[in-house]
C-alpha cells in the first residue's frame, strides 16, 4: 500500500528541495513494490534493493547527524529509516526497531503507526499490529489506515470461532475509508474483498453481499490508478469465475497476469479453459451417449410426476439468472471428471431432450448418481455463449478462437434440489469454499 510519508514527516522542512527529493523517493520506492512484477521476482528482489541502498543513503545525506539534534528530528529520521526498510515482503527487524524508536520520540507521526502495524502483521504479530493500526486512527481517520485495518481484520478472522463479528467490522472499516474519499479505487477494492469473504464466512446465503462486492469492483475500476493493480484484477477474477461469469474472469486473470506473473493468474486461465474444454464438449456431443439410450432416458423423465408448488419448465424457458417460482426436471446422464477441480459438474438432459450442465456447489458428487431423477427448483440457469482468445489459451487448433456455447444451472443450496423426489441426504452437503488466498 503506496503512503504519502510528506504528509506524515511533521519536523522536516519542506521547503528544502533535498527533502521534497527524499521524500519523493520513498514514494517511488513504494510505487516499485506495488507496480514492478517481472517475470523473473529475483530482479524484482534486486531492484527494491538497490534503490533502498539509494534511498538510505540520500536519507543520511538529507538528514545527517548535525539536523537530528532534537527528539522530533530523531523521530522523523528513524521514521523514514523504517519505512525504507519495511518495504520488502518479509518482516525485518531493522525495520520495527526504527520505526518502534520513531514512535517512543513522537507518538503522533500516524504513518509511523501504520508502519509498525504492518511491519507486526508481516512478523506474525496480529493483535500488536491491530493496536497499532487503532493507535493510528486515533491521531485522526485515515483512508489507507482503514483499509490496512480491515484487511487485517479478515485475516485474525481466519483463527477465531466467530470469524463472521470480525469481517463485519472489517466491511465497516472499509466503508468508511470509501466514504472519505469515495473516487479512491483502493478503498473501494478493500470494500469488495471484505463483501466477498463475507459472504463465505456467513455460510453463503446472503447474495446481496456478492451484489455488495461486484459493485464495489466495478467502482475500484473506475479509478484511473487501479487498472494497473494486478490484485483487483485477480480478485475480481475469483469471483466472476465463482458467478460463473468465464468470459470475464478470463479477462480479468490474463490482465492480472501480464501485470504481475507472481500470481500465477495463467494457471487459473487454464484450468478455466480446461473445465470449458470439457463442459462445451459433453454438451456438444451428449456426452457421446447412443441416441437409444437417450431416447430411452428422455422417455422416462416425460412420465415423471412431481406434486410441488412451482411452475414446471423446461430448459429452453429459463431466463439468464435466478428463474424463482420454476422448476424443471432432469436426468442425470454422466458425472463429468474433472481432476482439477473439486466442484461436482453433471450432464443432464430435460424432458426435451435439451442438454445441460448442471454444478453442484452444495452437493458432493456422492449426493447424485447416474440415472437419478433432479427436480432444480428456482434454477440458477447461466447461458455460457461466447468465443475467447487470449495470450495464455491453451488452444485445441493453432491460431482459432475458443467457442463456448451451452446453458448451466447451478445449486448453491440444499432447498434447490430434490433428488428422486426427495431431499439431499445431509451427509452429502459440501460447504462452500473458494480460494482467496490473495484477497488480504
Amino acid at each position: 500500500m503506496a503512503t504519502d510519508p510528506g504528509s506524515m514527516a511533521p519536523d522536516v522542512d519542506k521547503s528544502d528541495p533535498m527533502v521534497t527529493k527524499l521524500l519523493e523517493s520513498v514514494d517511488n520506492l513504494y510505487l516499485t513494490r506495488d507496480k514492478f512484477f517481472p517475470v523473473d521476482p529475483m530482479e524484482r528482489s534486486e531492484r527494491l534493493q538497490r534503490e533502498v541502498d539509494e534511498v538510505l543513503k540520500l536519507l543520511s545525506s538529507t538528514l545527517p547527524p548535525e539536523k537530528r539534534v532534537s527528539s522530533l528530528e530523531r523521530a522523523t529520521y528513524e521514521y523514514l529509516r523504517g519505512k525504507i526498510l519495511d518495504v520488502f515482503p518479509e518482516h525485518c527487524k531493522e525495520a520495527e526497531d526504527h520505526l518502534s524508536k520513531a514512535i517512543k520520540l513522537n507518538p503522533f507521526i500516524q504513518d509511523a503507526w501504520l508502519c509498525l502495524g504492518n511491519c507486526l502483521w508481516k512478523k506474525g504479530e496480529l493483535a500488536a499490529a491491530k493496536n497499532c493500526l487503532l493507535l493510528a486512527l486515533n491521531k485522526g481517520r485515515e483512508k489507507r489506515i482503514l483499509c490496512l485495518l480491515s484487511m487485517l481484520e479478515r485475516k485474525i478472522a481466519e483463527g477465531t470461532e466467530n470469524p463472521l463479528e470480525l469481517v463485519e467490522e472489517s466491511i465497516g472499516h472499509a466503508k468508511e475509508a470509501v466514504m472519505l474519499d469515495i473516487k479512491d479505487g483502493s478503498s473501494w477494492h478493500t470494500l469488495g474483498n471484505s463483501y466477498f469473504v463475507s459472504f463465505f464466512v456467513g455460510g453463503t446465503q446472503d447474495e446481496e453481499k456478492l451484489k455488495h462486492a461486484l459493485k464495489a469492483y466495478a467502482n475500484a475500476e473506475k479509478d484511473e490508478s487501479m487498472k494497473t493493480n494486478s490484485d483487483l484484477h485477480f480478485n475480481k477474477a475469483i469471483l466472476d469465475q465463482f458467478m460463473e461469469k468465464y468470459d470475464a474472469a478470463l479477462s480479468g486473470f490474463e490482465a492480472a497476469a501480464l501485470q504481475n506473473p507472481s500470481l500465477n493468474a495463467d494457471k487459473n486461465i487454464e484450468k478455466i479453459i480446461k473445465v470449458l474444454d470439457k463442459l462445451n464438449d459433453s454438451v456438444t456431443n451428449q456426452g457421446h451417449l447412443k441416441p437409444h439410450r437417450i431416447a430411452s432416458m428422455v422417455e422416462a423423465l416425460r412420465k415423471t410426476t412431481v406434486n410441488i408448488p412451482y411452475t414446471m419448465a423446461t430448459l429452453n424457458l429459463l431466463r439468464d439468472g435466478k428463474n424463482n417460482g420454476m422448476a424443471v426436471l432432469g436426468k442425470v446422464m454422466v458425472f463429468i471428471r474433472l481432476p482439477f477441480t473439486s466442484l461436482p459438474y453433471f450432464l443432464l438432459c430435460d424432458s426435451d431432450g435439451t442438454f445441460f450442465i448442471l454444478s453442484l456447489y452444495a452437493l458432493s458428487s456422492n449426493g447424485v448418481k447416474n440415472g437419478d431423477t433432479v427436480t432444480l427448483l428456482n434454477p440458477n440457469c447461466r447461458v455460457i455463449d461466447f468465443s475467447w482468445k487470449g495470450k495464455f489459451a491453451i488452444l485445441l487448433v493453432s491460431n482459432a478462437k475458443q467457442e463456448y456455447r451451452f446453458k448451466s444451472i447451478r445449486v448453491d443450496r440444499l432447498g434447490n434440489i430434490l433428488v428422486n423426489g426427495s431431499p439431499p441426504h445431509s451427509d452429502h452437503v459440501r460447504p462452500m469454499a473458494i480460494h482467496t488466498k490473495h484477497i488480504a
